[in-house]
């Protein structure tokens, strides 16, 4: 037997002892029996002070303590200059009554104390069994000290959060209107861009508890331990509503089930799922999650009432990239311009930015110098650009081939009324989602989209980069499931012959459509090279326009 079990027998056996020694030391006849001849003795001394008439005896206190004597011993008339009591039964049935009541309460918390306490050298339990992990999981919310006037650059993403800090501070207002705010924002853009510090910024704005965790810390290979933390992560913000949670990487655990083996992913996603539809309209917490995979989310997550309200955080445009460079540059005594910096920055993310200021500072010390100049900016930029991770710089050429690149794509998506928001020289994703049930002309247009930048810079260039690589994987996938998965082709069975057909027919048909309409290329060219972003509202009144 372990040490644990025998110190929990040795408690169990004490309390019972001493339960059983408490009722016999209240229960018992603690009286001491006297003779007639004793008690006349009493009597003659004055020493007896009271008499208490039992249903057999009498009960006698004295100054030497108390006795009991038979009621046959005693002749008629011995207590007549004595007020004799009548002993109440129903007394002595309460006092029973009320230690077993205190005993039965001793005994509950006595359980509790031992199941709750940790004896040395005892296993820790687990929802595995022994030797899993401790299951106590203590959350403990952090107090956010980032505000918006810390983070340049978002006054797009700040207007959208501005609704949910609103709600935060004056919810009354809300639930008297009978309005309700989504229960979850899914912040969606590439690393880097910021979007942990946005939420930091909403709870300071707010000023409500934020509780920060990473999805990848609720899987275990414990069956149910993910579960447990996302219980005991809600239960935690709801006892210090208002409040917000913030899950990063959110498709660490939020992948699409596809019915594979990894039960504990499920289970906790499921687990999550039931937590935001646990939520009432006035449980004044807010659920915000940071993704760069919206593809990969499970459909449940992003359906009415759990995660209904997104907001894109994209790669900063020339004007943001200046004033988040500003900001950085405050406390750092310097003779850069910020805007020069912004101009040779194109594709830097927020981090690298912050990265890129901070490393020039150190350039700056170790050159001896009194402050930051923008030699020390031309130094560091390269080993910020190509250190961990390469980010897309270009130069002037590779500007403007991938300009051409993503307008090519643009008009298309535009043309076909595909669904985005708008372009970003930084990045050529252009991907409008996908859903099922799909027509013929819906997935040919998104061919059409796909093909559009490579076949608009063949055009323009007769060539066109390597990095058109993705999108023309992703044509040649949707048109291998079409003919070959959908039955769409001329036949239910295609010969091989039929896609390459297929895709030599599509990229005709874009051809034909781009080559019309170069001038209008040109023209959304000449935007992106100047503020790196357009929105497909101002791509359709371009098109309007030469219609």
């Amino acid at each position: 037997m372990q040490s644990s079990d025998k110190a929990k027998w040795i408690i169990a056996a004490s309390a019972v002892l001493l339960i059983a020694l408490t009722l016999f030391a209240f229960l018992r006849d603690s009286t001491k029996p006297i003779s007639r001849d004793q008690l006349n003795t009493l009597i003659a001394g004055g020493e007896l002070k009271q008499v208490v008439e039992r249903e057999s005896s009498y009960l006698l206190s004295s100054s030497e303590g108390r006795f009991s004597i038979v009621k046959s011993q005693v002749p008629s008339g011995t207590f007549d200059a004595y007020v004799v009591k009548t002993e109440e039964g129903g007394a002595i049935v309460i006092a029973i009554l009320t230690l077993i009541i205190l005993l039965g309460a001793a005994s509950l918390l006595l359980r509790y104390w031992m199941k709750h306490r940790r004896f040395p050298g005892a296993p820790v339990k687990s929802a595995q069994g022994a030797g899993a992990p401790e299951q106590t999981y203590h959350v403990q919310p952090v107090v956010s000290d980032v505000t918006f006037s810390d983070i340049g650059g978002i006054s797009d993403v700040k207007e959208e959060l501005e609704e949910i800090i609103d709600f935060l501070k004056n919810p009354q207002r809300y639930r008297h209107f009978g309005a309700r705010l989504p229960k979850g924002v899914l912040l969606v853009g590439p690393p880097g861009v910021g979007k942990t510090m946005i939420a930091k910024a909403v709870a300071a704005e707010a000023n409500a508890p934020f509780y920060y965790q990473s999805a990848s810390s609720f899987v275990h290979i414990y069956v149910g331990m993910g579960a447990k933390r996302v219980s005991e992560l809600f239960r935690a913000a709801a006892s210090n509503a208002p409040a917000i949670i913030f899950i990063d990487e959110i498709d660490a655990v939020g992948k699409v089930r596809d019915g594979g083996s990894n039960e504990e992913r499920e289970a906790t996603l499921n687990q999550l799922l039931t937590e935001m539809d646990g939520f009432t309209d006035s449980s004044g917490i807010i659920v915000i999650a940071a993704t760069n995979k919206i593809e990969v989310l499970d459909p449940a997550l992003l359906r009415a009432g759990r995660f209904d309200r997104r907001i894109f955080v994209d790669l900063p445009t020339p004007h943001e990239r200046e004033a988040i460079i500003a900001k950085y540059l405050e406390k750092i005594p310097h003779s850069v311009d910020a805007k020069a910096i912004a101009e040779i920055t194109v594709g830097f993310n927020g981090a690298a930015l912050a990265a890129l200021v901070n490393e020039a500072a150190l350039h700056s010390l170790r050159n001896r110098q009194i402050h930051v100049r923008m030699e020390d900016v031309l130094a560091v930029k390269d080993k910020v650009a190509y250190g961990k991770k390469r980010l897309p710089i270009l130069n002037e050429e590779q500007k403007e081939c991938r300009a051409t690149y993503l307008a090519g794509k643009a008009v298309a998506a535009t043309w076909f009324d595909l669904a985005f928001e708008k372009v970003m020289l930084g990045s050529e994703s252009i991907r409008p989602a996908l859903s099922d049930p799909l027509m013929r002309h819906e997935i040919e247009s998104h061919i059409r989209m796909l093909l559009a930048g490579k076949v608009m810079c063949d055009i323009r260039y007769r060539e066109h980069a390597s990095s058109a690589k993705e999108d023309i994987d992703a044509a040649l996938t949707l048109a291998k499931a079409m003919l070959f998965e959908y039955g769409m082709g001329d036949s239910l069975l295609p010969s091989q012959e039929a896609l390459p057909q297929l895709l030599e027919r599509i990229e005709q048909e874009t051809r034909t459509l781009l080559e019309g309409k170069t001038a209008l290329v040109d023209g959304i060219v000449d935007v992106l090279l100047e503020r790196e972003s357009i929105s497909k509202e101002e791509i359709k009144a371009r098109i309007d326009a030469v219609l």
